[in-house]
């Protein structure tokens, strides 16, 4: 995967969405120009800085950006993000592009931020889900990293993850893992446990990974206790920010969500001209 590529990519459908900016191309020449600062009118963390920097170059590589702080930083309210200037269509054009990429990715690392701050002390990692904005993933995943959390799979592909429609129609737990096992030689394999009795089986399996799905904490405190560290356990169902950290006492290794990416608040964040035309 061309990481580069793909971002440009979804950055190119974001400014084929809006399509030709009528407004700025009939109020400014194509020889205006403008400056204007990025600022945060919230508490978070900064996320899709190099993001942003490459839509403002990808709508005119006239446009200067100059940005102050880095992807992962802390803002509060009134941190200067960063300055651009250059041609005032190029700007306009941008203006949305760039702050929706950077309002979403922010709230993304932000809200993993209060997840992994939760969860100090503990073992637990912060895991992501697929639950992601359609043709953005790589961009909400880079987002979690930014707020401190891990990513679990990036598609289908790079881990094989069965669960409960799968065993059912494999049959049975084992011919489910023996059917990744002989189709996929060498992909690492987790799989869903609906009780205590499946997490039983699946140590014999010696499968690499193990989600407890919707276990309560004193399931999944037995969980870890009949494991003993031979396998990976990963919490996962309903988990929120006022449970999360009950759920990483347990002593389970991932606690993965989904609100991270799919109920995610926009870290409120502005564009605002400074220089007037010349």
């Amino acid at each position: 995967m061309n990481t580069k590529l793909l971002i440009d990519a979804i950055i190119d459908l974001a400014f084929d969405e809006d399509g030709k900016d009528i407004t700025s191309c009939a109020v400014f020449s194509d020889t205006d120009r403008l400056g204007a600062v990025l600022k945060a009118k919230a508490n978070g963390i900064a996320a899709g800085i190099d993001i942003a920097r490459r839509v403002f170059e990808r709508a005119d590589p006239a446009i200067a950006c100059t940005f102050e702080v880095g992807d992962g930083s802390p803002v509060v309210p009134g941190t200067l993000l960063g300055s651009v200037s250059g041609p005032a269509r190029g700007i306009l054009k941008a203006e949305r592009v760039a702050l929706n990429f950077l309002q979403r990715m922010s709230g993304i690392a932000t809200m993993t931020a209060g997840y992994v701050e939760q969860v100090q002390g503990t073992k637990a990692r912060i895991l992501d889900t697929r639950k992601t904005a359609p043709g953005q993933r790589i961009l909400d995943k880079m987002a979690v990293r930014l707020g401190g959390g891990c990513n679990h799979r990036l598609g289908l592909w790079d881990m094989a993850l069965i669960k409960d429609n799968h065993i059912d129609a494999a049959g049975s737990l084992r011919k489910a893992v023996e059917k990744v096992r002989q189709a996929c030689p060498g992909t690492p394999i987790e799989v869903e446990a609906r009780t205590l009795d499946d997490v039983r089986e699946l140590i014999d399996l010696k499968v690499d990974r193990i989600m407890l799905d919707n276990f309560d904490i004193d399931e999944m405190k037995e969980a870890v206790t009949l494991t003993g560290g031979r396998v990976e356990l990963e919490a996962s169902g309903g988990i929120t920010l006022a449970t999360v950290r009950a759920v990483a006492l347990t002593g389970v290794d991932y606690i993965s969500t989904g609100e991270i990416t799919h109920s995610v608040k926009a870290l409120d964040i502005s564009m605002t001209i400074e220089a007037a035309p010349r």
